[in-house]
């Protein structure tokens, strides 16, 4: 492998411009730019994650698989060309089945479950939200340029694989904890 950085800093973008690896300039503030930072931002929240899980958990297997996915999403969006793709439908199969599989050992859901339970859970949780507003970058994005729309299904589901294995994590040290809304108040007449 070559050295891909000889320079960490190049003072190119200190007027709010940064380059795609396709070479052309964009706003720091781009739709594009966007996408990039909260994809950035959930792999780098899956990297603590993984961090709070012992070495024997079979998550972390998978959880780095979905941060080696997300590098190869973000150079999609950093190559800019609609030609160059890396996530597939081979891709989402197989996260699907991982989701498929984790989820049958759970019990079915009749509540709303609050993020929480352990650190690991709500870490999960919090990557999942994270997930949430990257895939919704992604379509803000996609409403203005061309993007891999198997990329936006891949967070998509991505955050259901966290959803999923948030609760997992929950049920290995305790009970999920379960929503408990407030009766509304009627108004008087």
């Amino acid at each position: 492998m070559t050295n891909r950085l000889t320079k960490i800093y190049t003072r190119t973008g200190d007027k709010g411009t940064t380059s795609l690896a396709n070479g052309h300039k964009v706003d720091k503030c781009h739709p594009r730019i966007e996408t990039l930072g909260d994809t950035d931002e959930l792999n780098c929240l899956l990297g603590v994650l993984i961090a709070e899980l012992p070495a024997q958990e079979p998550l972390r297997k998978l959880l780095l698989q979905c941060q080696n996915d997300l590098f190869d999403l973000g150079g999609e969006l950093a190559v800019a060309d609609p030609a160059y793709t890396v996530i597939n439908d081979a891709v989402i199969t197989e996260m699907e089945q991982q989701i498929d599989a984790m989820n049958s050992s759970l019990p079915p859901l009749k509540e709303f479950i609050l993020p929480g339970g352990n650190r690991a859970a709500a870490l999960c949780h919090q990557a999942r939200s994270v997930c949430r507003r990257a895939e919704r970058r992604m379509v803000e994005l996609a409403q203005q340029e061309t993007v891999n729309q198997i990329s936006a299904k891949y967070l998509n589901r991505l955050s259901d694989l966290l959803f999923v294995a948030a609760r997992v994590l929950t049920r290995q040290q305790g009970d999920e904890i379960l929503w408990r809304p407030r009766k509304p108040s009627t108004p008087k007449s």
